[in-house]
């Protein structure tokens, strides 16, 4: 039986992770709210929430159906995609620096975007003619094929070769540098518009996306919000380790499998919608794991709102620090993330603390 004191203890831990998931919550709310009259168009919640029920001017409307709400949700969808896939990545990998930008998810997406931008002539100044020229989200499908390409290489390292979680995220290094040097000598060859596309797409903007690629998102988020949550129990086993999970009956290359392939579909995803955001699958569960502590039961539903949290609210720094001037939502996350990665790297992480 446990003592009294170890009982106390526990109770005081519960409470303050449910006054934490609670906290998120309604940050996450505020911030929302407070995005909607941020810009460089000044607008009051008052005729915010006048325009959301379709009752105010037309250039209101405009103003937030057409540009803050979709930044808004993209924030939100992608800032949970991120975190969670962040979470899952560290689980099964055993290593507290995995994330998807760590492990060249981010960069293959990038390289993806420049081959169609410069080599199939999807960029602003192809000409309107053939299949590639008319094909709906090119950019957008061939950043996810080179994102997914990453993964791919990734996950045949990690079962072939039987590597290292150490050795894993070295080759996502690897290839990060290896689809940087292919982007830059696609750079090498384009023309200063095509040049100009590619940087820009690299910065990594919420406010890129359309209303159809927000449902595409949301409708693949949720089952895989649903099989993590599913799994949570099973990804506290693999945190204690390989031998221990398989004792309690975890099938583990097949969870580590599926689970890396779920979380880099998700983050390839957004990359390839939203352009290259930074960070926020390797700060998030990082901040709520300081918070909350290990247990994925709550670690990985509160690291996605962290991660919603994060990646809003750095949107909104971005569109409000320089108004009228927006700056790419990218740049902002480097700078908040890029202390994090080095204070990881000094410390060396705990990924059970």
């Amino acid at each position: 039986m446990p003592s009294r004191d170890t009982i106390e203890i526990y109770k005081v831990y519960a409470y303050r992770r449910k006054v934490v998931f609670v906290v998120l919550v309604l940050a996450l709310l505020v911030m929302v709210f407070l995005s909607l009259s941020v810009g460089s168009s000044q607008v009051n919640l008052r005729d915010a929430f006048i325009a959301l029920l379709g009752r105010s001017d037309d250039v209101t409307s405009t103003i937030l159906w057409r540009i803050r709400l979709p930044r808004i949700i993209g924030a939100v969808l992608a800032g949970w995609g991120l975190a969670m896939g962040g979470v899952a990545m560290q689980c099964i990998l055993h290593n507290p620096l995995a994330s998807p930008y760590t492990l060249g998810v981010s960069q293959g997406a990038a390289f993806g975007a420049a081959f169609a931008l410069v080599v199939l002539g999807l960029g602003p100044s192809a000409k309107n003619e053939g299949f590639l020229a008319g094909l709906p989200w090119g950019v957008s499908m061939f950043a996810f094929l080179g994102a997914f390409a990453s993964t791919w290489l990734i996950l045949f390292l990690s079962q072939r070769k039987r590597l290292s979680p150490e050795a894993i995220v070295l080759s996502g290094v690897a290839l990060s540098a290896l689809a940087t040097s292919g982007t830059m000598m696609i750079q090498y060859f384009a023309s200063d518009i095509e040049v100009a596309s590619i940087v820009f797409w690299t910065f990594g903007d919420v406010g890129r996306a359309s209303w159809s690629e927000l449902f595409l998102m949301f409708c693949l988020l949720v089952p895989t919000s649903l099989f993590f949550m599913i799994h949570r129990l099973n990804f506290n086993a693999l945190a204690m380790g390989d031998d221990v999970a398989k004792s309690l009956g975890v099938n583990v290359e097949t969870l580590r499998k599926t689970s890396l392939i779920m979380a880099a579909l998700v983050a390839a995803l957004a990359v390839a919608t939203f352009g290259v955001i930074g960070f926020i699958g390797l700060a998030a569960p990082h901040i709520t794991r300081r918070i909350t502590g290990g247990d994925h039961r709550h670690l990985l539903p509160q690291s996605c709102f962290m991660g919603a949290l994060i990646l809003l609210s750095a949107d909104t720094v971005a569109r409000s620090i320089m108004a009228p001037i927006v700056l790419p939502v990218g740049i902002v996350t480097s700078f908040m993330g890029a202390p994090l990665f080095l204070y990881l790297l000094i410390k060396g992480g705990n990924l059970r603390s």
